[in-house]
């Protein structure tokens, strides 16, 4: 009933000022915006509280999938770049050595090439949690610092995520060529007289640091529109977080 009269009224006020004086159309007015004043000063709803997180996390997640999910997303990001592993680090100052550092140089573009590719993968997995939420863990949130829905995603996702990404990251960095070059980093570096034998776990490697540069990002995203009005794109995010 109160969004009813909400819509009819400025065309209430339209119409009835053909037919009332100035004072009038004035008082008319003031009331108009006193009981949108009242509506916008309400205490929120539960509903809406849970509404309106749910949809802030909806727009942070995407928007951090978004941004790494792209053609240099890691890679060209000195915030969650995957670097090579210290042994492979080790690896690429030895290859260097013997002008041969264009093997690990290779590998380390295809690590994040990989973890570009299966970013948006993770996206699916984020709205079947959000519209798991129950209304004790957006309360909390709710109330809570400004990364306290990347933690309770952390707790609550991590495993899920470790499970459904293990597969894909081991199918996209073969696509993406990692396993290949791996292979000939292995392979050239093994040439070299007494350097120690090389084991390395890609795999397990990609997929951490692929999933910390999402959350590392959704913390960001979360802070900025619990304090940013402009990242608050929608009415109910900013009556919410208002």
């Amino acid at each position: 009933m109160l969004k009813k009269i909400l819509v009819l009224l400025p065309l209430f006020i339209s119409l009835q000022a053909c037919a009332i004086d100035d004072q009038q159309q004035k008082k008319l007015h003031e009331a108009g915006r006193n009981l949108l004043n009242q509506f916008k000063q309400r205490p929120l709803t539960t509903q809406e509280i849970a509404s309106g997180l749910k949809q802030a996390l909806e727009v942070g997640a995407k928007r951090v999938i978004d941004r790494l999910g792209q053609k240099n997303g890691y890679l060209n990001n000195r915030a969650v770049h995957i670097p090579l592993t210290p042994q492979l680090k080790q690896v690429h100052n030895t290859l260097k050595k013997v002008d041969l550092q264009r093997y690990t140089e290779e590998l380390e573009v295809k690590m994040n090439r990989a973890a570009e590719l299966a970013a948006p993968r993770a996206k699916q997995l984020f709205w079947n949690a959000i519209r798991a939420m129950r209304w004790q863990d957006v309360q909390a949130i709710y109330k809570g610092s400004n990364d306290a829905a990347t933690r309770y995603f952390k707790r609550k996702m991590t495993p899920e995520l470790r499970k459904m990404m293990r597969p894909l990251i081991h199918r996209v960095l073969a696509e993406a060529g990692a396993v290949q070059v791996y292979k000939q980093v292995v392979d050239q570096y093994h040439r070299i007289p007494f350097v120690p034998r090389l084991k390395n776990n890609l795999d397990d490697y990609v997929l951490t640091k692929s999933i910390s540069g999402i959350f590392y990002y959704l913390a960001k995203e979360e802070a900025a529109i619990r304090k940013n009005p402009a990242k608050r794109t929608t009415e109910l995010l900013r009556r919410v977080f208002g």
